[in-house]
């Protein structure tokens, strides 16, 4: 089983970033997928979650608006586009899916500075 981030690097205040998070070696489209974030010295948190069949999603209030989550089943993939970065938007960004089991990613960093 693995999940594997990528799209996270520095931008700019106000910039945009495409996280991606690639599942193989369990049946990706039977799980509820989520992305969560930990800043130095702060809990993990959640940020975005998206139902098994893609309809239903759920976010955080500090990113409503700015942040997307979608789905591709057919290609096991999940994706978090955002927008209007801010610096407090910095952190190490995990996948997560969860039915029967519970997988996580190892991360993404994310730096949002000018």
């Amino acid at each position: 089983v693995q999940l594997v981030e990528s799209g996270g690097g520095l931008v700019q205040p106000g910039g945009s970033l495409r996280l991606s998070c690639a599942a193989s070696g369990f049946t990706f489209s039977s799980y509820v997928m989520s992305w969560y974030r930990q800043a130095p010295g702060k809990e993990r948190e959640l940020v975005a979650s998206i139902s098994s069949s893609g309809w239903t999603t759920n976010y955080a209030d500090s990113v409503k608006g700015r942040f997307t989550i979608s789905r591709d089943n057919a290609k096991d993939r999940t994706y978090l586009q955002m927008n209007s970065l801010k610096p407090e938007d910095t952190a190490v960004y995990y996948c997560r899916a969860v039915n029967t089991r519970d997988y996580w990613g190892q991360g993404t960093q994310v730096t949002v500075s000018s």
